[in-house]
């Protein structure tokens, strides 16, 4: 006899999220992105901020996916949204709900598609901002003294070229070391020998948790997913990892370098000092 379908939404998502696949990171992502959604069917505006990711979300039948007001309300929440959230972020969670959608309609719970319709926003113009560093440049900075976390962090960021934000979002089982890649449920990243040397080193026994971490002890507040279960240290932030980059590079240039200068496009990678 097959199971009864769940009668909250909030239920629902954990039932999409189990049977996804997708590693410990992932879930969290999906399930806050999901989340907010939630708010949007309950004609509530979402939190925003860091807010976000501890925000209740209501109480709410999963039925109502199927309310022929559902579909409204999502298409005015994204219209809300669109004038303060990045687009690329809210494809990202357009894409996640109508997984989830999918999902539930091939399990019998809900029949309607109430992101029928729903656009991905359209992307602004890249910004090309600083140009990124020349090779020489690069060999000054990883001729530099610095600890191994910051090693680790610049080699990855210059060998993958991958955001800032996607490499310090990163879990350690996200990584599959044997094949210098991201597993299939994260961001797809690759990195070359160097990385590859130090990333076990980084992690020193760590098999769970963030992979770039603070040197302290995480405040009680932190949620789960950015402290590390063996060391009990916080998620390194991207202020302070850009804080960090900015006092070792000082009076290398007379221009401040910035660490999404290490990012090279696809395009124009070259082997430089990776090897």
């Amino acid at each position: 006899m097959a199971p009864l379908p769940p009668v909250e939404y909030a239920v629902a998502v954990e039932h999409y999220l189990a049977a996804s696949g997708l590693g410990e990171g992932s879930r969290r992502i999906y399930r806050i992105a999901l989340h907010t959604w939630a708010w949007a069917l309950a004609d509530r505006p979402a939190p925003t901020g860091p807010g976000r990711r501890r925000a209740r979300p209501p109480v709410l039948p999963l039925a109502l996916l199927d309310h022929p007001g559902a579909a409204a309300r999502l298409r005015a929440a994204v219209e809300h949204r669109s004038g303060g959230t990045d687009p690329r972020t809210l494809n990202r969670e357009l894409s996640t709900l109508r997984a989830a959608l999918a999902w539930w309609r091939g399990q019998g719970w809900i029949t309607a598609d109430p992101a029928d319709g729903l656009r991905p926003r359209a992307l602004p113009a890249p910004d090309t901002g600083p140009a990124p560093l020349t090779p020489e440049e690069v060999r000054t900075l990883f001729a530099l003294r610095a600890p191994l976390r910051e090693q680790v962090l610049w080699r990855l960021l210059h060998e993958s070229g991958a955001p800032v934000e996607t490499v310090l979002a990163l879990d350690v089982d996200d990584l599959d070391l044997v094949h210098r890649r991201t597993h299939p449920s994260a961001p797809l990243l690759t990195w070359r020998a160097a990385t590859a040397r130090l990333l076990p080193l980084l992690l020193a026994g760590r098999t769970a948790g963030p992979l770039f971490l603070t040197t302290r002890r995480a405040p009680a507040a932190t949620p789960a997913p950015d402290r590390c279960p063996h060391t009990h240290r916080a998620r390194l932030s991207y202020r302070r990892a850009a804080e960090l980059f900015t006092a070792r590079t000082a009076g290398l240039t007379t221009t401040s370098w910035t660490l999404r200068q290490l990012r090279v496009p696809a395009r124009a990678k070259h082997p430089g000092p990776a090897r």
